[in-house]
């Protein structure tokens, strides 16, 4: 670079810096700058976890946990034996048990996922057309004891932010229980969900975590 353009962009900086103390000295002039700042931090804030989840997302395999290998785990750690054997490497090998544990069977295996969200409800569509509603203003479960008997029970989900997370805790028909942790990364391109799984049946919870890419 020569010193004639050296010097010119001396001089440019100098005007900039001019003009911007005159605007300092002005009350327009602050409020501008003000508001100048707030943009910027605005833009750069991280994205709420009550925006980045909406979308579509497909599992990433090589991130997530296996959930056969964390079922397995889990079986065993309460002194049974899985059964899958060390050669079986069938995917999906515990999926499918009773009805009352297909909420578990969703979110642990389903490899797609949509999630929409009009406040304070969320639907979670998941393979097959699978839908879960819940809500995140705090309202109770409201069933009876006929509700119960009459349509075999009933998944109950219920969710809460905490922080830039979104908590979901989970009631599913068999009467055990789930927690589900969601946090976005990446700059709102993955998905993370950390998993405690506790069906009534199990001496020991499973715990996983998957990891899902945005694919809208």
């Amino acid at each position: 670079m020569q010193n004639g353009e050296v010097k010119l962009i001396a001089k440019n900086f100098m005007t900039i810096v001019r003009s911007l103390i005159k605007i300092c000295n002005t009350a327009s002039g602050v409020l501008f700058l003000i508001g100048f700042g707030s943009v910027f931090f605005i833009s750069g804030a991280q994205q709420s976890i009550q925006e980045g989840i909406v979308g579509e997302w497909t599992i990433n395999d090589d991130l997530s946990d296996d959930t056969d290998d964390q079922v397995e785990k889990a079986i065993e750690a309460s002194g049974g034996n899985g059964g899958r054997g060390f050669f079986n490497r069938q995917e999906d090998f515990y999926r499918g048990g009773p009805p009352e544990h297909e909420l578990y069977d969703r979110i642990s295996y389903d490899d797609f996922l949509i999630i929409e969200f009009s406040e304070p409800e969320f639907r979670f569509t998941y393979e097959e057309s699978y839908l879960r509603v819940f809500h995140t203003d705090g309202r109770r479960r409201r069933t009876t004891a006929n509700d119960f008997y009459e349509g075999g029970g009933l998944d109950w989900s219920e969710g809460n932010f905490e922080g830039n997370s979104l908590v979901v805790e989970a009631r599913p028909r068999d009467g055990g229980y789930s927690l589900e942790t969601y946090t976005i990364e990446e700059e709102g391109n993955r998905l993370r969900i950390e998993m405690y799984i506790q069906p009534l049946s199990f001496g020991e919870p499973i715990e996983l975590v998957r990891y899902f890419d945005r694919a809208d």
